[in-house]
């Protein structure tokens, strides 16, 4: 989709104003001066990206989302397959993470959210899934119809997609056929590679050099902070590493680069992996990348000096931080997260605290 359609100008008349993207309070601290807050984009999809977004959107008002868009279950599959649109599940997702904490944001984010529960054809669908394809339906621009959401729903950010195509992804697995626990399949689709029994090996994308929506090259090499995850690994993570324009704007930008671990390991892709693990699968899939930054939770790290020298081959410093929400789920927590970025933007900023 590309081109604007005259109906974007008079939507945008009729939209309420007031309810763009704005800088929020630090906790614990003063507002800080328009101009002075990092320039922060965020890659992923699914909750590891929500989780990052929630966090973010806590300490700087200059935040854009880059998101997957290989999603092929459930509503976003459904409607990927009957009407050859991007899977709008994740983006949905990460929007839902950046409404704001009063009643406008908290009420939209659950509007969004909803799931239409019945006996027919609209049984599953999300309502945030159906508005985004109808505005890409209306505007025929898939960037201009996420921002006119992104207005209504006074989001603390921006959410672009990462490709201009809807993207298959396939992994090779070892032992995906219980029957041949040596042998290697290969297997397609986002949605059965992230519940696969076996060991995945590798993800590549098809097509293989997908076209990068130019608003997200744009975002990452005008950043000061990027931010890698938390998320599934091979389904949300990586996939940004094999979109070659995308690929080469995160080895030009001048902006520092972060990866956040997950707290656990996720049963099918990534079981029984060790944090240093986690590095050397995207170190086999993207060996020439650089990092400045490798944020963990410390009580999800047993072994820090391995942790530390599998960082070192990326170039990366180790921080460690409480960031797992209290009550001992597996889920980040938003101001503990947030916490922690602050604290590295701040030391770890190339002039002063901020660029």
């Amino acid at each position: 989709m590309t081109g604007r359609s005259p109906r974007l100008s008079r939507l945008r008349r009729a939209m309420p104003e007031g309810r763009a993207s704005r800088s929020v309070e630090p906790r614990g601290g003063r507002p800080r001066r328009r101009g002075t807050q990092p320039k922060v984009v965020a890659l992923g999809g699914g909750m590891g990206l929500s989780a990052s977004l929630a966090a973010l959107r806590r300490i700087t008002g200059d935040l854009t989302a880059v998101v997957t868009v290989a999603d092929d279950g459930g509503s976003s599959g459904r409607l990927r397959d009957e009407l050859g649109v991007l899977p709008p599940g994740d983006l949905r997702k990460a929007l839902a993470a950046l409404c704001g904490d009063d009643d406008w944001g908290q009420t939209w984010s659950r509007v969004i959210q909803h799931r239409f529960q019945s006996q027919g054809e609209m049984h599953g669908h999300a309502v945030g899934n159906l508005l985004i394809v109808a505005l890409w339906e209306q505007l025929g621009d898939h960037v201009q119809a996420l921002d006119l959401v992104g207005r209504l729903l006074g989001a603390h950010g921006r959410v672009l997609p990462m490709a201009a195509v809807p993207l298959e992804l396939q992994a090779l697995v070892r032992g995906h056929d219980p029957e041949r626990p040596e042998g290697v399949d290969t297997v397609r689709g986002q949605a059965t590679v992230a519940l696969t029994p076996g060991e995945v090996q590798s993800v590549h994308l098809v097509p293989h050099d997908p076209p990068a929506v130019p608003e997200a090259v744009e975002a990452v090499r005008d950043a000061d902070w990027v931010v890698l995850g938390p998320g599934s690994w091979f389904s949300s993570v990586i996939p940004h590493l094999l979109v070659p324009e995308l690929f080469d704007a995160l080895q030009e930008t001048k902006a520092r680069r972060v990866l956040s671990l997950n707290l656990v390991p996720q049963p099918g892709e990534t079981e029984g992996f060790s944090p240093q693990r986690h590095l050397e699968v995207l170190g086999r899939h993207a060996p020439k990348l650089a990092l400045d930054v490798v944020l963990a939770d410390e009580a999800a790290v047993p072994d820090r000096d391995s942790l530390i020298d599998a960082a070192k081959r990326f170039g990366a410093a180790v921080e460690l931080a409480p960031v797992a929400r209290p009550d001992g789920t597996p889920r980040h927590d938003p101001e503990l997260l947030a916490a922690a970025y602050d604290r590295i933007f701040r030391m770890h900023g190339r002039i002063g605290p901020w660029r």
